[in-house]
């Protein structure tokens, strides 16, 4: 274990005819990749499983027909998996967009709730530059919001 250990594992000799070349090697971290994808049939999820086994670097494929869910996991590039998801099954693919109902402040704020999420899952707030600031709010900066509000006439004892 030198310092010179991580420079080594970048490069990796191939011998060739006659002489040695130096090339990098470009390693993918280890992805957890997870997509939705609309799976109505066993023949379905069948041919979803198959789009990526035959990828290189997956080490794991995981349907979940009823959450309409596809999670890989291996030495891959997620944009990859989706790019061939969707060119292989001929279906529309996107990267999951739920997280559990526990993680958001405000659940049922309109641009959260989505009602063709999985049971105890909401759309994911914290990525979506479009979704409403309330969605986004802590409670405690929603009290200093609503505390000086016209409508609230109790909760400010200076006016």
């Amino acid at each position: 274990m030198g310092f010179l250990d991580p420079l080594f594992e970048l490069f990796e000799f191939h011998r060739g005819t006659s002489r040695r070349k130096l090339s990098k090697v470009r390693r993918n971290q280890l992805e957890t990749v997870e997509i939705r994808v609309k799976m109505d049939c066993e023949g379905c999820e069948r041919r979803v499983r198959k789009s990526v086994e035959g990828m290189k670097g997956v080490t794991k494929v995981e349907v979940e027909p009823k959450k309409h869910r596809l999670i890989v996991t291996g030495y891959v590039d997620p944009h990859k998996v989706l790019r061939r998801v969707r060119h292989r099954t001929g279906k529309r693919a996107e990267f999951w967009p739920y997280v559990p109902y526990d993680l958001v402040d405000h659940p049922y704020v309109r641009g959260v709730y989505d009602k063709k999420a999985p049971a105890g899952y909401v759309r994911n707030v914290y990525d979506n530059p479009q979704a409403p600031s309330l969605a986004r709010a802590s409670s405690t900066e929603l009290n200093y919001i609503t505390a000086f509000s016209d409508e609230n006439t109790q909760a400010c004892t200076i006016m």
